[in-house]
């Protein structure tokens, strides 16, 4: 493909940070008393707003400006299949945490070629941090190249993860990272999987796992991971871990948080 994947990403980048200003002067108004409109999805504390929804109609709006007649497949909005380029956006990633003021969330948007990303940015509205990555060219932030940490054992390793809405999912959920949690350093858990998935691409964390993810959720940020060095198995990849979940970490510790995660039944959950 060539350089076709850069102009993808200065699309990607310009939409997805415009769609960020957008979100963070939503959050700012909220500061000020003015709320915002909020209802639920999948379950009473799986949450979208007003804002989820008008940053998707940004994104919408521009990328049929720039890309005109490329599909889109929005979390709010929905979307279409088929060959070429589609393009793969979470308005708002981390909708319950925007909610709350706390800063980890993030705008992700990704251009995908017959369902493999290609290119992404992951916009911070409030840090206005940028993440990006171009498959084959590598992943930056604010320009910086990254590169995956490289941890010498799985017990020395810190990990993300993440936990679904429906109540008895997330009590399965957290019975196995309790298994797995005395094999490695640590546990984080934030919010936003885009972001986590940048994280283990910057080095700040060295491996992520999470069940029930959707398209939109890992598009961009499993790009900026694989293109950091990581290895990421994308959900359906592989039995053995079920059927939805999704694993990317160090090279140095991946087969070892893989069996690691078998070994807790992250395929029951």
């Amino acid at each position: 493909m060539g350089a076709i994947e850069l102009q993808l990403l200065d699309v990607a980048e310009r939409v997805a940070t415009e769609t960020a200003e957008l979100v963070r002067s939503v959050r700012e108004s909220m500061i000020e008393g003015h709320g915002v409109e909020v209802s639920t999805k999948t379950s009473d504390t799986d949450v979208v707003t007003a804002a989820d929804q008008q940053a998707e109609r940004l994104v919408r709006g521009r990328l049929a400006e720039l890309r005109p007649d490329e599909p889109v497949l929005g979390e709010e909005q929905g979307g279409q299949t088929g060959t070429g380029v589609r393009w793969v956006v979470d308005p708002i990633d981390g909708t319950v945490n925007f909610l709350y003021g706390f800063p980890w969330f993030a705008v992700s948007l990704a251009a995908q070629v017959d369902g493999v990303s290609v290119a992404g940015a992951v916009v911070e509205p409030i840090s206005g941090r940028r993440w990006t990555a171009a498959r084959g060219h590598g992943a930056w932030l604010d320009g910086r190249p990254l590169r995956a940490g490289e941890p010498s054992r799985l017990d020395h390793a810190l990990l993300i993860t993440g936990f679904a809405y429906f109540p008895q999912r997330r009590q399965r959920q957290a019975a196995m990272v309790g298994r797995l949690l005395g094999r490695v350093r640590d546990i984080r858990r934030s919010g936003s999987a885009s972001l986590d998935l940048c994280a283990v691409a910057a080095g700040w964390a060295d491996g992520y796992l999470e069940h029930g993810l959707h398209r939109w959720d890992w598009a961009a940020g499993a790009l900026m991971a694989t293109e950091a060095g990581a290895l990421v198995n994308l959900p359906g990849e592989h039995a053995e871990l079920g059927e939805d979940a999704i694993l990317a970490a160090a090279p140095t510790i991946h087969a070892e948080l893989h069996a690691a995660a078998v070994q807790s039944g992250i395929a029951d959950v």
